[in-house]
């Protein structure tokens, strides 16, 4: 198994083509932008959503409940009298996905804090076949690699499925983690090289398999 560089050699960084009809249509209505803004990215923010929980039934409370958010704060922006400026400033994919991030660091913090009461670990509902979803998603990334994904350290694994799940570019995987590019550049250089590590100690031992019959 190979995994991509750093610097996003295996994909190439573009903006967002879909950035001004999503805006146009924020501006024009609330809610059918908004239905808009769903439609456009609701793919991206559940691979994220899935990718950084890991957990399937996780990963649907966090979509909902970000683009919930996304849904109050542009009531909020367009609603005062500083609404067309806020929007004509939006780069509406990296300000969604921000919310995405955001919304599971507070669910990890809060999780952190909540003391446990049952005295074990609560069992998964068990869940349905594969769907034609999922196999899209093992396609973007197998599920060796997304089991060592979980593996690694909050910042850097949110970094690495920005980059390399979703395709951001570099400039939009620091503005979704609020911090300079170098920054982010780090955070997926040292994740990719923590999977690598993972792989090469055989912590992913389907994974190291398979690249022995390579």
């Amino acid at each position: 198994m190979t995994l991509p560089t750093a610097d996003g050699a295996t994909a190439a960084a573009r903006a967002d083509p879909d950035a001004e009809r999503v805006a146009a249509a924020l501006a024009r209505d609330l809610d059918d932008g908004f239905a808009e803004l769903v439609r456009t990215y609701q793919g991206l923010v559940h691979a994220v959503a899935l990718r950084t929980t890991g957990h399937r039934a996780d990963a649907e409370d966090l979509a909902a409940e970000a683009l919930l958010r996304a849904y109050r704060s542009l009531a909020d922006h367009l609603g005062s009298d500083r609404g067309a400026a806020w929007l004509a400033g939006l780069a509406p994919r990296p300000w969604l996905l921000t919310i995405v991030v955001n919304t599971r660091r507070n669910q990890v913090r809060d999780a952190a804090r909540r003391p446990r009461t049952d005295g074990g670990v609560v069992p998964e509902e068990p869940t349905p076949g594969p769907t034609v979803e999922d196999h899209a998603e093992r396609r973007e990334v197998t599920e060796h690699l997304a089991d060592l994904l979980a593996r690694l350290p909050e910042a850097q694994r949110t970094a690495v499925v920005l980059r390399h799940v979703t395709d951001l570019p570099l400039t939009e995987v620091a503005e979704v983690l609020g911090c300079p590019v170098g920054t982010a550049k780090s955070h997926v250089s040292r994740g990719l090289a923590r999977l690598r590590a993972l792989i090469d100690d055989g912590a992913g031992t389907p994974v190291a398999a398979e690249r022995g019959h390579r």
